[in-house]
């Protein structure tokens, strides 16, 4: 599946999404200038939806810019007009002047917003790079079983960190501590993918169970991140252009091979956790609790085009044999489904 076909997967997760639900969008579209005659056209709302859904729920969709007669600007706060007595009294004029010459000095230390970004970038950065250097070592073969166990556990904490920060980075804390407010706050949040890896971590770092399979999903996340970071900010280093730069176009041209790969391992472990409740190990808790992640994961825009797919490769094979060995099971098979789609 090419660039194009990822692309297309992803606008029709941004057509899916429920902005009206989302308290953020109307404050987004409270802010955007544009005439009211526009406003009411579909395709400039939609437009702007699809930036929306850029800004805060994938960055990777790419926004077709719009025509000239449709442009919009950001409302921005116009300069109010000078008053009478401002345009009169040239004194005034000269006392503006001479103080904002003097808290000039005192503003120019001020945090640069784009430097505070960096900052958080290469935090994100360096707690995935080690992700995925403890990852490698937890499913190498040659690694003493203590340390590869310990390693195992690392990728799925540093993975819960790197979420954590970056849901705090994207939406911050709840606007007050009561129920009503941390609600809104849960529900901007849920469907959101760093939300659903936090959660995916959390269900296997408390696991007695040592899945290795569950690690690709990880592997996966950040490889994904600390790509994109390379090319994004090493695009000039020599040693990135020698060793780092064809893996690094390879991983951010075949995301959508990533995001397949990884949504086929997330359902294959969900199998695995119903043939591991016949054994000694079962753990009927985090099973029931990983089926309703995977139920997320399905309804989920940012998850749900890649989890569709794989649930109906997997439709298309298993339902004629149902059908012509075990007609019996159609009745059960047909009673999980509506709860799955529920």
């Amino acid at each position: 599946m090419g660039e194009e076909e990822a692309q297309k997967t992803k606008k029709i997760a941004a057509a899916a999404y429920d902005y009206e639900n989302d308290p953020r969008w109307a404050d987004y579209w409270s802010n955007v200038l544009i005439p009211p005659h526009m406003a009411s056209r579909s395709d400039v709302v939609d437009h702007f939806k699809r930036k929306f859904y850029q800004r805060f729920i994938d960055p990777d969709l790419i926004v077709e810019t719009m025509s000239t007669n449709s442009s919009s600007q950001p409302v921005r706060p116009s300069a109010p007009p000078p008053s009478s007595s401002t345009r009169n009294d040239p004194t005034r004029l000269r006392h503006s002047g001479s103080a904002n010459r003097s808290s000039g000095t005192s503003a120019a230390p001020a945090t640069n917003p784009t430097s505070l970004r960096w900052d958080r970038q290469t935090i994100q950065f360096s707690v995935n790079a080690w992700v995925f250097v403890v990852a490698m070592l937890a499913i190498f073969p040659l690694i003493p079983k203590n340390l590869s166990n310990r390693a195992y556990r690392l990728s799925f904490m540093g993975t819960a960190c790197s979420c954590l920060y970056s849901l705090y980075s994207l939406y911050g804390k709840p606007r007050a501590w009561n129920l009503q407010a941390v609600q809104v706050w849960f529900q901007s949040i849920i469907a959101t993918k760093d939300f659903i890896y936090f959660i995916y971590c959390l269900t296997f770092v408390t696991s007695h169970l040592s899945l290795k399979f569950a690690l690709i999903p990880i592997l996966c996340r950040a490889l994904e991140l600390v790509a994109k970071f390379l090319r994004r900010n090493f695009s000039r280093s020599s040693l990135y252009r020698k060793y780092l730069e064809e893996p690094c176009v390879w991983v951010e041209s075949n995301t959508s091979t990533l995001s397949i790969l990884s949504s086929q391992a997330e359902i294959g472990l969900g199998f695995l956790l119903v043939i591991s409740l016949f054994s000694w190990q079962r753990n009927i808790i985090q099973t029931f609790m990983y089926w309703q992640l995977l139920k997320l994961m399905y309804h989920a825009p940012v998850t749900a085009g890649y989890h569709l797919s794989v649930w109906a490769k997997i439709g298309r094979t298993v339902t004629p044999l149902v059908h012509r060995y075990a007609p019996f099971l159609n009745s059960p098979i047909a009673a999980v489904q509506r709860w799955w789609l529920r």
